[in-house]
Formats: C-alpha cells, structure tokens, sequence
C-alpha cells in the first residue's frame, strides 16, 4: 500500500504579517538606541539578544518554520547551535587572547 502524506495548508491573515512586520520595526529602534547608549560589554550581549528575536518572528512567521515537519526543525536548531558555538569560541579569543 502506498502512504500518502496530507498537506495542511496553512492561511495567515495579512493583519499577523503587518503585526509582525511593526514588532520588527520596533526591535530595530530599540537595537539603535541600544547602540547609542554606552553599557559597556552588555551592549553586544542585548543586540544580539534582539537580534535573536527578531529572526525567531522571521523563521516563524515569514519562513512559515512553525508548520514545519518535527525533523526540518531540528535541523535549524543544529545549525543554530553549531553557530552559537562557533561564536561563542570567537567571543571567548577575543576576549582573552589579546
């Protein structure tokens, strides 16, 4: 017997899109006004924590990740952590081996 596999179709209103899209926009302002503001070390930690999101709202919504198959997910979350590594070893020499 042959298995055939459903599609869902998936329907977002263009209210969400413009919803999302004003949240980006806000989190842009607030990764420039961050950067105009000296906290020291924190402010590389918090645009990258806003940038973080940002791209959560843009793999979910844009990218259509959340109705995704479980396995395609876990390949973004492999490549993602394989990148947080190789910028955490990046951080990590350059902030002590000077």
């Amino acid at each position: 017997m042959s298995e055939h596999r459903h599609e869902e179709s998936h329907v977002i209103e263009y209210g969400n899109y413009i919803f999302i899209w004003l949240g980006l926009l806000a989190f842009t302002g607030i990764t420039v006004t961050v950067s105009g503001i000296d906290f020291g070390n924190w402010t590389i930690v918090i645009a990258l924590f806003i940038a973080c999101v940002k791209s959560w709202y843009v793999l979910n919504y844009f990218m259509h990740m959340k109705y995704e198959d479980k396995v395609f997910k876990l390949f973004i979350v492999t490549a993602l952590v394989t990148f947080i590594i190789f910028l955490g070893f990046t951080f990590w020499d350059y902030s002590f081996v000077r």
